[in-house]
């Protein structure tokens, strides 16, 4: 057991925090609260405050024994100079790609002619140029079609409100005018060019002085822009009857020039979609409440669309784009089956056409694969793809050849190529270069039974030949919300915990989309609790397996995730040794006040809803922290430029159990002034999170920790 718990009079104690009591009463009940005066970032006592916790969090985590080693490992895998591609888009006979390498502090869009060959790659923007401290990121990129030119959307400081800048392919300088306000953090943003490439269609954001402060990452409308005109100038599509909440995908067809555009109202999976002529007159074919999710343009003048009409499951319709768009009347191409179809909402294509095919990917309950059809529904051969494995972003070649990432535990994530007519797979040099391999790695997928009977699966990573003895550690993760599927992935740094003898969990719980939208629904609004009663079941299902044991078991997860870390240490106090829970949301009666909280609703519910209400109140971790109770350690950590889970969640929790349980903990609150969700950050600083991370588990797990076994790496 660390030194820490055994002597918890010893370890230095957290900076008081004040109480300020304030009352509110919903629905007849009244809720008391102490530190609501937390929320505002913009205040000088709770920057002081949140700079003493941040000194307190180095004050222990800077001790902690193995730190040095743990720092110079960590270090070493993450900042190897290695590249790393991804997200490749073919236009024009080019290729557009990702890539990541080390030193450098962001990934950067490089393009070349060539999948096989690196040398003939070349910089198209480098955020790293411009700004040397990391601060600039990359949000999104979109060629035109003929690739010449490229759109790139630009953020800084993690906060996801990104510009547009568009390139010349050729020359790689900026050409044309910034435009403003693109993307946003929850509501995202998109960008479809016009087929002979003179403008786009892009997600245009309230700017300033058009609406109050509070809207201006809401009301998210369709515009189109000409290149060599100014912004001011350019042309309303579509949105102004759309909701505050809306979230718009773009897509232009090249052969006709239609424009589809998917609305989604806010987060919870509603959807509905719209059909722009080439003589400017738009169509809405669906509304949010008929279960139609996605739709593509087909070879000919029609569109494939996945609808949950009659198959919560999912079914893709061929539907004739005439006078009218009649979905129901639509041909039935792919049934629904006994897995669910994987849909996709900005940029990484899920369900694809070509000349004679369509490619489509299903989800198996965590991992996924392509299944592959003729454009009338019949089977064809589909590539070969790794085993418990995840798939996606399905970009056209020609013909019917195709490009997909895969990726497995085991394995990192590349691109590769099929060839349809040969029914070959070939490996692409755009590809995840690791430091290490996980070649010594088993993985088994088993199933807990959760509290109300349901069977629920989760991925077990161990060392070959590792005892189930009950004495491993174990580090177990989640999500389950949104209909988001957790796939399988390759973490480098698993590399680490291997070499030590860790056993990594990785849950696929209802809230998810792992098993189709009736798993999602099982785990939203006023099920919510099942979340966690599904993870608490996998973690005590590993614990009876004797493949770790409580005192040696801690989890880990962010956002939604961090939710549901909240929600285990308040309701099984016991079950865990320690917590690293990021980024997350804890109080759950004021998260629909936050800047961006609207958006969430449809997931979580609202206290005006008295049946939501009782349901948020019963599981909000920040409503049922319980004076005394001897809690596990827990890590919280945030970025101050979060625009999709406000700071004030971990400050208020933080202080709620170094209050209540001053003998137990610790609890650390770490503070990143130059971050937000994750997206955008530097690599220093990613590194810098997962050594006070790592360092945090091994002590509290009583891992010392050892130099890594050579043999492991490449």
């Amino acid at each position: 057991m660390p030194a820490d718990r055994a002597a918890a009079s010893e370890r230095p104690m957290p900076p008081a925090t004040e109480k300020r009591a304030v009352r509110d009463t919903y629905h007849g009940t009244e809720v008391v609260e102490d530190y609501r005066w937390l929320e505002d970032s913009n205040d000088a006592a709770v920057k002081a405050w949140s700079d003493a916790q941040n000194a307190y969090a180095r004050l222990i985590l800077d001790k902690l024994p193995g730190r040095e080693a743990i720092e110079r490992r960590v270090s070493e895998i993450m900042s190897a100079e290695l590249a790393s591609y991804w997200g490749v888009v073919f236009h024009g006979g080019k290729y557009f790609a990702m890539k990541e390498q080390p030193p450098k502090q962001q990934p950067f869009l490089v393009v070349s002619d060539s999948l096989d060959d690196l040398a003939r790659e070349r910089v198209l923007y480098d955020p790293n140029t411009a700004d040397e401290a990391g601060s600039a990121s990359i949000v999104w990129f979109q060629p035109s079609f003929d690739g010449k030119l490229v759109a790139v959307c630009v953020a800084h400081g993690g906060a996801e409100i990104g510009d547009v800048f568009v390139y010349d392919t050729a020359t790689a300088k900026q050409v044309g005018e910034m435009v403003p306000r693109v993307n946003t953090g929850t509501a995202g943003g998109d960008l479809a060019w016009a087929p002979d490439g003179s403008g786009f269609y892009y997600t245009r954001h309230p700017r300033d002085g058009e609406r109050p402060a509070a809207d201006m990452t809401f009301y998210q409308q369709v515009y189109f822009h000409k290149l060599g005109t100014p912004t001011a100038e350019d042309r309303y599509e579509l949105g102004k009857d759309s909701p505050r909440i809306a979230e718009t995908e773009l897509k232009v067809d090249e052969r006709t020039g239609r424009v589809l555009a998917t609305i989604q109202n806010g987060d919870g999976g509603e959807f509905a979609h719209y059909l722009r002529t080439p003589e400017g007159r738009w169509r809405q074919f669906s509304k949010f409440e008929d279960k139609i999710i996605q739709a593509e343009f087909g070879p000919g003048d029609d569109l494939f669309v996945v609808t949950r009409q009659g198959a919560p499951r999912g079914k893709v319709v061929r539907v004739p784009i005439g006078a009218s768009i009649d979905v129901p009347g639509g041909d039935v191409i792919v049934p629904e089956g006994d897995d669910a179809i994987v849909t996709s909402f900005w940029r990484d294509s899920t369900v694809l056409t070509t000349d004679s095919r369509l490619y489509v990917v299903y989800q198996l309950g965590g991992p996924s694969e392509i299944r592959v059809f003729d454009l009338d529904g019949k089977p064809q051969t589909a590539p070969e793809q790794l085993p418990v494995s995840s798939v996606g972003h399905l970009v056209r070649l020609e013909g019917d050849d195709v490009l997909f990432e895969n990726e497995s535990y085991v394995q990192p994530a590349a691109t590769y190529r099929y060839d349809a007519a040969a029914g070959k797979v070939a490996k692409a040099a755009f590809k995840s270069s690791e430091p290490v391999n996980l070649d010594d790695a088993e993985v088994v997928r088993e199933f807990a039974t959760s509290k109300d009977g349901t069977k629920v699966p989760v991925n077990i990573i161990f060392r070959k030949g590792t005892p189930r003895d009950g004495q491993n550690p174990a580090l177990v993760t989640g999500y389950g919300g949104y209909g988001v599927n957790y796939p399988p992935g390759f973490r480098s740094l698993n590399r680490v915990l291997l070499d030590h003898g860790f056993v990594i969990g990785v849950a696929n719980i209802r809230g998810g989309g792992e098993f189709g939208e009736a798993w999602h629904l099982e785990g939203n609004l006023t099920k919510k609790q099942n979340v966690f009663d599904d993870f608490a079941a996998l973690l005590e299902h590993l614990i009876e397996r004797k493949y770790t044991s409580s005192d040696k078991l801690a989890i880990i997860g962010g956002s939604n995730g961090g939710l549901l870390m909240g929600a285990i240490l308040t309701q099984h106090p016991a079950l865990v040794r320690a917590i690293v829970a990021s980024v997350g949301i804890y109080d759950m009666l004021r998260v629909e006040l936050s800047a961006n909280g609207e958006f969430n609703i449809t997931e979580f519910g609202t206290v005006k809803n008295p049946d939501h209400f009782k349901a948020l109140r019963a599981y909000s971790p920040y409503h049922n922290v319980r004076a005394g109770t001897d809690f596990p350690a827990v890590l919280f950590l945030t970025g101050a430029n979060d625009p999709r889970v406000e700071p004030m969640q971990s400050r208020k929790m933080t202080a709620r159990l170094q209050a209540a349980s001053p003998a137990a903990g610790p609890f650390l609150l770490r503070t990143s002034d130059d971050s937000g969700h994750g997206s955008g950050t530097p690599l220093t600083e990613r590194i810098a999170q997962q050594v006070d991370i790592y360092a945090f588990l091994f002590d509290q797990l009583g891992v010392p920790f050892e130099a890594a076994v050579p043999a492991a790496d490449k």
